[in-house]
């Protein structure tokens, strides 16, 4: 056996999983508004026929207030039970288990019937929340009951109650929300109590042959926090009143700590699985940037929790499991934590799916099925969109031909993996290197592709995924010695000096930024404590809550990130992951100017002045300037194909150049692939 603690069955409450591996929950959208109930059990039978033990499906939840946002999905009512059928059965068919979490915002809620222990805010929600009267924290409870009572007519093997990530459970468990001065929050164990009586009232509902999971907050990584000794207390807790497992639960939503990010080292928090371990006698699953079988194996083989919990390894692939099972870990379709089409998605109240596996959320829609007709096709251009486009199409049947003018595959992906914090962009490449074997992919690389070499051979359908090249602006100096597009930067091809001012300041010009600045110019991987001590995670038993002031940062060198628009620096980022961007450069001392008109490039730097009236002119003294400021479709070949009148399909950069959109690109492929 490859993975032999990781493969290893585990009895659970009236179970015995087939292995240690859970789909931990993620919420995808198709639970709302009625719900597509449909989708989500094609959704969940696929990743149960790959092998996992046990699926967590998103939140559901008790009542209306605990809605996520309006239209948010229930389990309240008989009717919600019945939509249910179909995904335990989709599930159960294939000799999986699936338990329901029930899940209640709080003050998260995004709608305006929200409520909290004490009348309060979040940072992250547009309204306000009412103070829980005690007869309606009884009633919750109730409601917490029937909801599970409604998951076992539904045909769940159990329930999960969500009491992290600074939801309503976990609210009541923290000073920083709950100022209660009653039962319910006058004492440390008044603010554990609701925790405890919902799973009191839980395990009396699903009786002694259904399983009940508690996902806890390890840490909550904000002021007024849980201390590490209110944590074991709420394990012991739950422990006692019926709970056959924990999950690990890390950080509120509206913590200043990144938690999901690519960045975050692997496996990151399972230390703090592993000291809770050795507190309780019920089973932990560990959580968090934990993405591929190697990972799992060490934590659970070094006794740091007795299963793992992930969520977007399986919208990246599905067959996660069964690949690990044999021993193919190579051909993984491994999450790499961008959250663009995920996280991002959920909190924009948008249907989920996944950068590197476009069918995750759309498998009804986007279903895998083998070329009725084999063609042969072209694919010219060996970047994200063009290795979608040839790997799905050769699974398909296909006879692919790719083409790239480059000595390797990855087209924009080879300078994003060189960027610190985004190493994990090497992993989808090695996906697709592997896909290329598997699918039999002729690849022709160091191969730049005419119009000509396409006529002289008979394809059925050509594919033109040529990409982008970095766009040139003009003004005075720009042709000097210092003045390198990024790609010259992060391809190694040129080294800057110590003081460089970057234009442009979208995706790119941070991504420039973060390679330039980060102080460790090997561009090692930070270790999880290096990576602690930037962002103040400390101890949670030597102040609440685990955050303290972040360490100091001593930048590789000194940045002028600019932008011609007048908005905010970097508020076209990604919702999950631009706050990140920007508190890191912050800290790095990085000087981001809006609403810069760039007058020239001098000897002595970059010249430059200020709104539509050109005032307070100033030199920037900096050694290099890099462009950042936008691409260009590589279009040639099109061009030339369009001219001798041959049909072809554009997709990727060199169909869309506007700020490279790797997510954009990837579905292109995908999508073509399987309607070719």
């Amino acid at each position: 056996m490859p993975y032999p603690r990781l493969l290893t069955p585990l009895p659970l409450g009236p179970f015995t999983l087939p292995n240690r591996v859970i789909m931990g929950s993620m919420h995808t959208g198709a639970e709302d508004d009625g719900g597509d109930f449909e989708s989500l059990s094609d959704f969940y039978a696929e990743r149960a026929a790959g092998g996992v033990g046990l699926i967590i499906t998103g939140g559901f939840a008790p009542n209306l207030e605990g809605r996520l946002q309006a239209g948010a999905g229930t389990m309240a009512t008989e009717d919600d039970a019945r939509r249910h059928r179909r995904l335990t059965a989709a599930v159960h068919e294939h000799g999986a288990r699936i338990a329901l979490q029930i899940l209640h915002a709080g003050r998260y809620a995004d709608h305006e019937l929200a409520v909290c222990p004490s009348e309060s805010q979040s940072p992250i929600s547009r309204h306000p929340a009412r103070e829980l009267a005690a007869e309606e924290i009884w009633r919750t409870v109730e409601d917490f009951a029937r909801a599970s009572e409604l998951a076992r007519q539904a045909g769940y093997d159990g329930v999960e109650i969500m009491g992290s990530e600074g939801y309503l459970i976990n609210q009541f468990l923290a000073e920083r929300v709950n100022r209660r001065t009653d039962e319910w929050g006058a004492t440390a164990a008044d603010r554990r109590r609701f925790a405890s009586e919902v799973v009191l009232a839980v395990r009396r509902a699903l009786g002694p042959d259904l399983l009940l999971i508690y996902r806890l907050s390890l840490i909550d990584l904000v002021d007024g926090g849980q201390s590490w000794d209110d944590v074991v207390d709420v394990a012991r807790d739950v422990q006692q009143a019926g709970a056959d497992m924990i999950t690990s639960g890390i950080g509120w939503h509206e913590a200043r700590v990144p938690t999901t990010v690519t960045s975050v080292p692997r496996a990151a928090f399972s230390g703090l699985t592993a000291r809770l371990r050795g507190e309780i006698t019920i089973p932990i699953a560990a959580a968090n940037r934990i993405n591929m079988p190697q990972t799992a194996e060490r934590v659970i083989a070094d006794g740091e929790a007795d299963l793992v919990a992930m969520a977007r390894p399986f919208l990246a692939d599905p067959l996660w499991v069964s690949k690990s099972a044999r021993d193919a870990a190579d051909e993984i379709n491994t999450c790499i934590a961008c959250n663009q089409a995920c996280l991002d998605h959920a909190f924009d109240h948008r249907p989920v799916s996944c950068l590197v596996n476009p069918r995750a959320g759309h498998e009804r829609e986007l279903p895998l099925t083998k070329a009725a007709t084999p063609k042969r096709i072209a694919v010219v251009g060996a970047g994200p969109a063009g290795l979608a486009a040839a790997t799905t199409a050769a699974g398909r049947g296909h006879e692919v031909d790719l083409f790239d003018a480059s000595s390797q595959i990855g087209g924009q992906f080879l300078l994003a993996r060189q960027v610190p914090g985004k190493e994990e962009f090497a992993e989808t490449l090695r996906y697709y290197q592997r896909q290329i074997e598997l699918t039999g992919v002729n690849l022709r690389l160091e191969h730049a592709v005419v119009a000509a070499d396409l006529l002289a051979n008979p394809y059925d359908e050509i594919v033109i995924a040529t990409g982008v090249y970095p766009r040139h602006i003009e003004l005075p100096g720009a042709r000097r010695h210092n003045v390198h597009s990024y790609a010259q930067v992060l391809s190694g091809e040129v080294t800057v000096g110590r003081r460089v001012a970057i234009i442009g300041a979208g995706g790119i010009g941070f991504d420039v930024a973060e390679f330039l600045t980060h102080p460790d110019e090997g561009g090692q991987p930070q270790r999880v404590e290096e990576w602690m001590a930037e962002w103040g995670v400390v101890d949670p038993g030597h102040s609440r809550g685990g955050v303290a002031e972040a360490g100091p940062v001593t930048p590789a060198r000194q940045v002028w990130l600019l932008q011609r628009g007048a908005g905010r620096i970097g508020a076209r980022l990604n919702r999950t992951t631009g706050w990140v961007h920007r508190l890191t450069l912050t800290r790095r001392g990085v000087q981001m100017l809006n609403n810069v008109h760039y007058e020239g490039i001098e000897d002595a730097g970059l010249r430059v002045s200020f709104g539509s009236e050109r005032t307070d002119a100033q030199l920037i003294e900096v050694d290099d300037v890099v462009l950042c400021a936008g691409q260009e479709s590589r279009r040639e070949l099109a061009d030339e194909l369009t001219a001798a009148g041959v049909t072809f399909h554009l997709i990727g950069g060199a169909h869309v150049a506007a700020e490279i959109d790797a997510k954009r690109a990837t579905d292109a492929g995908v999508r073509l692939a399987l309607r070719l």
